[in-house]
């Protein structure tokens, strides 16, 4: 998959997996499978690159889930959302900073799939983070002149290729947690899971620890399922310890990844990912 082109998602996510889809791909090169589940899809970069014909896509975060169904639905398409960012990246660039808070109001209170990807496109480092009372909270990213003509285009492109790929795919997209997800695997399915990575700075919809980490691995297990999960080996400062706590019956793949993340440039560090997977 190295020559292939990698088809970046419409939503912007923290660690997105973009630079892991072809070790993934790799990885299931000569796995047969009858269904591709992802229990935290997140953007979907993987799963939508892989493009398998039968797939179940849930994430805990039903904004995330809207926003594809909406896709999926034909309610957003690539005009429907050209003409909206256009409109709405006018204001911002009239109005600054007020027209994204007003923005982020009218979501907290509709919750609206097309402010939502407005949000995502203009607030600060392409977050996506809300507060205990379930409110969008990420400040403004302070480019008033976000919405060129250029960038429109491709967040349109973007729509059109995940609008193409549901409409010739079975493609489903659920907002449940991951235990719901594991629940009616059968043993002929394969699992891409990208949980938070635990003992890392994460933004997620909820927290993340070691019970969670555990359940996971417990919840996997009793599928009786192939699997891979995605998660840290080490930095230059430490290793990830629940490998050997948790994961060490599992075979790995690491890979050498560079995180964009954070204000800070000493925030942005190389990391070792590691691939966990049981066949």
């Amino acid at each position: 998959m190295e020559n292939k082109k990698i088809y970046i998602p419409p939503l912007k996510i923290q660690g997105i997996k973009t630079k892991l889809v072809p070790a993934i791909h790799d990885l299931i090169l000569n796995t047969n499978f009858e269904k591709w589940v992802e229990p935290f899809m997140g953007s979907g970069v993987v799963g939508f690159n892989l493009a398998p014909s039968n797939a179940l896509f849930c994430d805990n975060n039903p904004y995330i889930i809207n926003l594809y169904n909406d896709i999926k639905g034909n309610n957003i398409t690539a005009k429907i959302a050209k003409e909206f960012l256009i409109s709405e990246g006018l204001k911002l660039e009239k109005l600054n900073e007020q027209h994204y808070y007003d923005i982020r109001d009218r979501f907290n209170k509709y919750h609206n799939s097309l402010d939502f990807l407005f949000l995502n496109r203009s607030d600060f480092n392409g977050m996506i983070r809300f507060n205990k009372k379930g409110d969008f909270n990420v400040p403004y990213g302070h480019k008033p002149k976000r919405f060129s003509q250029a960038y429109i285009t491709k967040i349109c492109n973007q729509i059109n290729y995940v609008q193409s790929m549901t409409s010739k795919n079975n493609w489903i997209f659920l907002c449940q947690n991951f235990e719901d997800t594991l629940k009616d695997i059968k043993t002929s399915d394969i699992i891409y899971c990208d949980p938070p990575y635990i003992g890392r700075h994460v933004d997620y919809y909820d927290t993340w620890d070691e019970n969670s980490e555990k359940e996971l691995h417990k919840n996997l297990i009793n599928t009786g399922a192939k699997f891979i999960l995605s998660t840290w080996h080490h930095n230059k400062y430490r290793k990830n310890e629940y490998i050997e706590k948790i994961w060490k019956n599992c075979n790995i793949k690491t890979t050498e990844h560079f995180y964009f993340i954070g204000a800070k440039e000493i925030n942005r560090n190389s990391m070792i990912e590691a691939l966990l997977y049981n066949f």
